[in-house]
């Protein structure tokens, strides 16, 4: 047991099968397999690793299908089928291809860690920046050229103190430490997604942290898939963490033939995949959720913009329950660890936006946004209540919503975000100079209704005023017209800032033109007539190269019309 600590990997038996040390009792050790360990018996030998479990990091992330540990599913089914052998050893980067190396600093030069060395083109939309690593605090470079290698092979000589240190474009990282960054900062822009309910109503910043909790069949996985696709994020890091197999299937067969929509390249070739499914081993689930923030750090660190996707962190928590449970550890609320908390926190603590490492001045964001599902849809189950004390943005699905078929189905009464006055600066810059106050007073229209709802169940519609029968149509455009959003329309699957700013403006621009009409004597069946309600409601599936005239159109048609039934 010499030399043995916690969350060493080590291979168990004549299969070689891969566990690690969760627990160390004296001159015991537990050890939790990440295979099936039938056929495992007493007496068999347990060798150790001497290290953690680690990532390999380099050109060949992008576009790779990894499990839990990062062995590449694709190179798996070609050696040995369709289901996981035990006892597999495969890298996670392919030793065997070549990559072009260019370099971007020259011999002599001082270089420390987190600096450029040089550049790989790992796909036609990613280019791979070959960085000092961040135990090299300061070297000089001693030999370095252009040419062709592959990621175990020497790329650059550094002289650090009188040693040599050779370079390779492939480093190793244990995933559950944090990569470090010269400090962490506060966000300044939004993660724009090209949804109208969350750009508008509940934004998330670049480097936000968000939860998006729900019961079975409300959405979840497909808000994490539009946000995948639309989000203007450089790189996209899904894990699918404990989901059932087949979806995971849909996962995996519709990711390589999403069209990236900003370039018209395929999405898979800036997205990387953790796929576990629920049917594998509870330690490789644990730990898919590092092994998936690990490498959108990586990223992160060479200045991109990363979103990251975890669908969900309830497989994650059960993971860690279960294997708390074996552990025979005083179990909290629900089973949970008591540590489960604190756990959630390191995962997300790791999101933000930084300044990186480096001699030059560089940026990068890595944005966290996690699924959560809550047995029958209770948000006060402990892992739901324990992300809501850590994430920033709180996109609440419900039932109910979805069941009426409107989509993405996030209660607008009790979803949150805390970047939203944050961001006002931003939004009165890059999208209206007075969208922050058209956001809440829409916001103030979805809580009359909701108030005046009650009041009609009651007593009947009747009972209402013009000018809160007013605020009911309203609300009701806002939900049909403005947060409702077909994730299958060729147009209303995305809605770009200016197009979003231009809906709401329209419905509010009415709704303030028809209160004022009212004061003066009209009548609200005669305004709830008018035509250009309908185009209004059309707005939605208008293409964008469309939409800047017929919003003035619209604007013109509201001033028109509205003034025709006051003077009537």
């Amino acid at each position: 047991m010499a030399g043995c600590r916690m969350y060493d990997v080590v291979r168990v038996g004549d299969r070689q099968v891969i566990g690690e040390i969760v627990e160390l009792k004296g001159d015991t050790a537990s050890v939790q397999v990440y295979e099936e360990t039938s056929g495992v018996g007493p007496g068999e030998n347990v060798y150790s690793t001497g290290m953690p479990l680690s990532v390999e990091l380099g050109p060949g992330l992008i576009g790779s299908i990894f499990d839990g540990i990062q062995r590449p599913l694709d190179v798996i089914r070609a050696m040995a089928g369709d289901y996981i052998a035990r006892g597999l050893d495969v890298p996670g980067l392919d030793r065997e291809k070549k990559w072009h190396f260019v370099p971007l600093v020259k011999e002599g030069d001082a270089v420390v860690a987190g600096d450029v060395l040089g550049v790989v083109r790992e796909t036609p939309l990613v280019e791979h920046r070959v960085l000092v690593p961040p135990s090299i605090l300061g070297a000089t470079v001693a030999k370095i050229s252009e040419g062709d290698f592959t990621v175990t092979e020497a790329a650059a000589l550094l002289n650090a103190g009188g040693e040599g240190i050779s370079v390779t474009m492939m480093q190793k990282w244990p995933v559950r430490v944090q990569r470090p960054v010269k400090r962490k900062l506060p966000p300044v822009e939004q993660l724009v997604t090209g949804q109208r309910v969350i750009d508008a109503f509940f934004p998330i910043a670049k480097g936000g942290t968000a939860c998006v909790p729900g019961p079975f069949g409300s959405g979840k996985t497909v808000i994490q898939h539009q946000l995948s696709k639309w989000a203007n994020a450089d790189i996209i890091v899904f894990i699918g963490c404990g989901e059932r197999g087949n979806e995971m299937t849909d996962v995996l067969l519709e990711f390589p033939e999403l069209k990236d929509p900003r370039s018209g390249r395929p999405l898979m070739e800036r997205t990387i995949l953790v796929a576990n499914t629920s049917n594998m081993p509870v330690a490789a689930r644990e730990a898919s959720i590092y092994t998936g923030i690990t490498m959108a750090e990586y990223y992160r660190d060479m200045g991109y913009d990363v979103a990251l996707m975890a669908d969900s962190t309830s497989r994650w928590a059960e993971a860690l329950r279960e294997i708390s449970g074996r552990l025979e550890e005083m179990p909290g609320e629900e089973g949970y660890p008591a540590y489960l908390g604190s756990r959630l926190a390191e995962f997300y603590e790791r999101a933000g936006r930084a300044e990186l490492l480096g001699s030059e001045t560089r940026y990068g964001a890595l944005s966290a946004i996690g699924a959560v599902s809550p047995q029958g849809g209770d948000l006060s189950e402990p892992v739901t209540q324990a992300t809501l004390r850590i994430v920033r943005v709180f996109w609440g699905l419900e039932d109910r919503l979805a069941a009426r078929k409107h989509f993405p189905a996030i209660d607008w009464l009790t979803s949150y975000s805390l970047y939203a006055e944050r961001l006002d600066e931003y939004f009165r810059r890059e999208v209206s100079p007075d969208f922050p106050e058209m956001r809440n007073q829409a916001m103030a229209v979805l809580q009359q209704e909701a108030e005046l709802t009650e009041i009609v169940r009651l007593v009947g519609i009747d009972a209402l005023s013009p000018r809160q029968r007013m605020i009911l149509e309203t609300a009701k455009s806002l939900r049909e017209d403005f947060l409702y959003q077909s994730a299958f329309h060729e147009v209303d699957m995305y809605c770009s800032q200016k197009k979003q700013d231009g809906i709401l403006r329209a419905i509010l621009v009415l709704h303030n033109k028809a209160l004022a009409s009212l004061e003066k004597g009209a009548r609200v069946e005669d305004i709830l007539n008018l035509p250009v309600r309908g185009r209004i409601a059309r707005a939605r599936v208008t293409p964008e190269a469309e939409w800047p005239k017929e919003f003035e159109a619209i604007i013109a048609a509201i001033d028109r019309e509205v003034k025709h039934e006051a003077a009537t």
